[in-house]
């Protein structure tokens, strides 16, 4: 997230255009800033990609057709960041299993946590789950009564196999009608985390034989 700050400025006010594209500045002025100070907040904190995603849940069978959010709409928030772990550079306490073990023993002290060892393509991981129910106050709700929200998040732990570091990947959403649906899509994008390029391996592959090193 290494974007300059009018930069971000910018993209923030496109954004909230783009998310309340019924509404107007009335709406937009206060909105964007919003978001551009959540975006400088993670971009300090160790975030190194951060989206929300807006999904239409309109019935209609045209799925190329655009839809208003007032037709229906789940949301949800996604970020990855790569975290300092403590693990030492060489030794067997070095390696991603000890790391993800150590992860998990700690996550599966809350019984709050729905914590699972997990093995992705790119190595070893964990997951957590954990869902929260909110107060919301009569104030902030349509018809001016309480009401309670729940919310899920699911973040995954994987630890790189060079240390020292971790990238947490995070999903948080409201949307609790669409869960299903939100886990799947963190299961895609886990699918295709990788510690090494993208070409490393077609390289490997065609390189000519060493000399010095064929039989």
């Amino acid at each position: 997230m290494n974007v300059s700050v009018p930069l971000r400025s910018g993209r923030a006010h496109s954004f909230v255009r783009e998310l309340y594209s019924r509404g107007d500045d009335n709406i937009w002025e206060p909105a964007a800033p919003y978001y551009a100070a959540i975006a400088e907040m993670m971009a300090g904190t160790g975030v190194s990609y951060a989206a929300m995603g807006l999904f239409s849940t309109a019935d209609d069978a045209d799925a190329t057709a655009r839809y208003e959010l007032s037709e229906g709409a789940a949301q949800c928030a996604f970020t990855v960041a790569a975290v300092p772990t403590d693990q030492p550079a060489t030794g067997p306490a070095s390696g991603p299993d000890t790391v993800a073990q150590g992860i998990l023993a700690i996550l599966s002290s809350d019984p709050y946590n729905d914590a699972r060892w997990l093995d992705l393509p790119c190595g070893p991981a964990v997951s957590c789950v954990t869902l929260r129910e909110y107060k919301l106050n009569p104030e902030v709700t349509a018809d001016g009564e309480v009401k309670e929200l729940l919310t899920g998040q699911v973040q995954v732990h994987v630890p790189f196999p060079t240390g020292p570091f971790t990238a947490v990947f995070t999903l948080h959403t409201a949307s609790m009608d669409y869960w299903a649906e939100f886990c799947d899509l963190m299961a895609a994008v886990l699918r295709t985390v990788s510690f090494t390029e993208p070409n490393e391996t077609d390289e490997t592959e065609d390189a000519e034989p060493d000399p010095a090193n064929t039989p």
